[in-house]
């Protein structure tokens, strides 16, 4: 069993930046992927970041390319989301999620999920 626990969220004007975190724990949590997705008022929640467990291999959807950054700390069982030069469009909740798959980017990857933490982006 793994928890998640995301912190960092919080209302930021366009253009400023946010560092999302999300603290795994369980024995196992660092063998799994992680990933972040996020979800707007009245839309799905779409994929955003994913890691591989080691920290070698990335994936970002289009629209956060050059403005994201995700990372980890395997030894503090940590997972980051860097957000620069944030959007109103990026408002959204924003949801930590983990997989034992090599990376987490569709809903179906998905094995545990945190309670999500909101995001606001002032225009």
């Amino acid at each position: 069993q793994v928890q998640l626990v995301e912190s960092g969220g919080g209302l930021v004007q366009a253009g400023g930046s946010l560092r999302l975190s999300c603290a795994a724990s369980g024995r196992t949590a660092n063998s799994y992927a992680m990933g972040w997705f996020r979800q707007a008022p009245g839309k799905v929640r779409e994929f955003v970041a994913t890691i591989s467990a080691g920290g070698s291999t990335r994936y970002y959807t289009d629209s956060v390319k050059g403005r994201f950054t995700i990372s980890r700390d395997n030894a503090k069982n940590t997972v980051y989301l860097q957000m620069n030069s944030l959007r109103p469009e990026d408002t959204a909740v924003y949801y930590c999620a983990a997989g034992a798959r090599p990376a987490v980017a569709l809903r179906k990857d998905i094995d545990y999920w945190g309670q999500g933490t909101q995001v606001t982006v002032s225009s």
